[in-house]
């Protein structure tokens, strides 16, 4: 019995990202999407958290967020796929791509959940999940989304709200590629998959106690 717990406890601390390789289903072309979005006063926010099924399992819920799509950006490669951006020879990070009606939510409020539901201090690294692709970043695609997520890292390490100083990457968006089919609504259609149950579920469960009034 002593074992088999041990066991169970590695295997959570082991686990990362890309461990249901064999669950995949089949891969769909890659779709370079638009930076912005103002159709019907939508606008878009880009985030990378670590692994985005977590992300986009988070976002999914808020209220005022149209959709969320899973993706790459920050890097070189035209076109990359999962295998080449896991590889971490790309450059592109793991994202998710916000669309949100600003009349209901506002950036600073997307922001506010982003440093809350995922260790912007450590760098390049989510727990198990470890490379460039899994870095925090935000990639803002107008000036007024730099400037406030620029003032909110800084006021963040000014009152030294971690342990540690917040690390997150802060760039242009330049361009984002919509990840392949089976990586979008990851969660939602996957919920008893061990990366699931394990990682994924008790960061929405944590995202629900401190944003209850935010949900839909």
């Amino acid at each position: 019995m002593k074992h088999s717990i041990i066991f169970s406890m590695l295997s959570v601390l082991l686990m990362s990202c890309t461990s249901p390789k064999a669950e995949s289903q089949e891969i769909s072309s890659t779709k370079k999407s638009n930076i912005k979005m103002d159709t019907n006063g939508l606008d878009t926010a880009t985030f990378g958290g670590g692994c985005f099924w977590c992300v986009e399992a988070v976002y999914q819920q808020l209220k005022g967020v149209v959709s969320v799509a899973s993706g790459y950006s920050g890097g070189q490669r035209e076109n990359p796929s999962y295998e080449q951006v896991c590889s971490g020879a790309t450059g592109h990070a793991e994202v998710v791509q916000i669309v949100f009606d600003p009349k209901v939510i506002s950036f600073d409020e997307l922001l506010e959940v982003f440093w809350t539901v995922h260790d912007p201090t450590t760098l390049n690294r989510q727990g198990a999940d470890i490379g460039t692709q899994y870095r925090s970043v935000v990639f803002y695609n107008s000036e007024q989304q730099h400037l406030t997520a620029q003032m909110y890292k800084d006021k963040l390490n000014k009152e030294g709200a971690f342990p540690s100083p917040v690390v997150t990457e802060i760039s242009p968006l330049t361009k984002f590629y919509k990840a392949e089919g089976y990586h979008q609504n990851y969660y939602n259609e996957n919920e008893n998959q061990p990366y699931c149950s394990l990682v994924i579920k008790p960061k929405i469960e944590k995202f629900q106690k401190v944003f209850k009034n935010k949900m839909k």
